[in-house]
This record gives C-alpha cells, structure tokens and sequence, in this order.
C-alpha cells in the first residue's frame, strides 16, 4: 500500500502541502498520481488536510502532531489500520505531485525481490544521475553507493567532493519502501548524530548498519520545498 504523510504546519513552507496546483490542492494531486498503483491513505496531523482529501475522494487517517519524520506518521498509520508485517509500503511524500508512477512501479517490484530473498531488513528508495550544477542545491539531497546499489551515504551538500573532476552525482527522489516489520524495526531506532545534523531520517539507517537499497530511475518530477519550487509547479499547469 502506498501511504502519504502530510503535516500542515511546515517548518520552511507552512500549509504547503493544500497549496493549489493547477486547482487540486498539492496533497491531492500527489495521492491521484499514485491512486491506481495501489491502496493509497494520507496520513495527516490536521482535520484540515482530512477533510480537504475527503472532498476529493482520497482515503485519509488523522495521526499525532507530535511525530519528528513522515516515517513514524506512515508507522502509526499502518498500526492503526492493522497492516500485516510482510506487507510492502511506500512512502510518498506530499510534497511530489510530480512523482511518475513508474518510479513508484520500479521501487514497489525491488521491494517485492528482496522479501522473496527473505532479506532480513527490507528498505528501499529511489536515486536519478544529477548533474554538478544540480548537486549544489541543499534542498536536493545526494547519496553515494556501494557496488550492489546500497546507499553508504545521503547528504545535502555535493557528494563525492570533486577532486579528481571525474565525480558522478546521483539524487536521492524523496520516496521510501519499506516491509511493515522493517518500518516498525527503523521507527524503533535510536536517532543518529547526523540525522540531525544533515536534517535526513534515512541516515538513521545507515547508522545502525541496516542496508538501504536504492533503485536507479529515470525521473523529471521535482519535490516543492520553496515558494519558488511552487511557483514553477503552476507554471506547468497554466
């Protein structure tokens, strides 16, 4: 199943995720985007963004304001509706009303092979080639893999630094997978000093020596984090 974690109060861009795109609130857009792929359910902290998805037909569960990450949203959300340990879900972020289905595709069937390998942990995400121009943007997080396409490190400033000038920069795309019991194991986790200090969850992982595999794709979809990122979102629908 496909869950979207939306929090109304945004630190950077407050009530970001009912911005209007092209006359559909962004969290709806993002949920129709993905609707046919599977079950989907906006797992929201405000009535607003429930009632706001209820309007529009998308499945949506109220659930604490006090979460730290959309991880532990998309956690109490799947407790909540009795989700089986084995099942695979994703998480889509609110914020990505871009996202091509495929990506989602592609990151659901990689999932799916390594609970047929009964892998002890199962996360997953997703990562495109990005070029250096692109990697200076903090907004847009980097990651660097080992050679079986498992993150060793995310960052939001230019990783690999460059000094051989032979540097390939991958982006990391704001989509996650997990099996339940492996979110509920991440959720359980101690946080990691860089968690915190690079603002990613998913180097809590990494910290605690679980494997995060990272699937290539090819994506155009951008995430919105600024008000510029907004208004270049509308411009497409005009």
């Amino acid at each position: 199943m496909i869950i979207i974690p939306a929090r109304l109060a945004s630190t950077r861009f407050p009530q970001k995720v009912l911005a209007d795109i092209g006359g559909l609130p962004m969290v709806v857009r993002t949920a129709k985007r993905v609707a046919h792929l599977d079950r989907v359910v906006v797992a929201a902290d405000d009535e607003l963004i429930i009632a706001t998805c209820q309007a529009h037909g998308i499945e949506a569960m109220l659930t604490s304001t006090t979460h730290k990450s959309g991880t532990d949203r998309i956690n109490e959300c799947a407790n909540l509706l009795g989700v089986g340990d084995d099942e695979i879900i994703v998480n889509v972020q609110a914020d990505e009303p871009f996202i091509e289905p495929e990506v989602v595709e592609s990151l659901i069937a990689k999932l799916k092979s390594l609970k047929e390998q009964n892998a002890p942990f199962i996360m997953g995400s997703c990562f495109n080639a990005i070029n250096a121009e692109s990697a200076k943007d903090p907004n847009l997080v980097k990651v660097v893999l080992d050679d079986d396409n498992n993150a060793i490190y995310f960052s939001r400033s230019p990783i690999p630094y460059n000094r051989s000038g032979r540097a390939n920069y991958f982006g990391h795309i704001g989509i996650y997978g997990f099996s339940k019991k492996s979110l509920k194991e991440f959720c359980n986790l101690e946080d990691a000093p860089m968690e915190d200090i690079e603002g990613l969850e998913q180097l809590r992982a990494i910290y605690h020596q679980k494997k995060i595999t990272m699937v290539k794709v090819a994506s155009t979809g951008f995430g919105i984090d600024t008000p510029e990122d907004l208004k270049r979102a509308i411009e497409i629908f005009l």
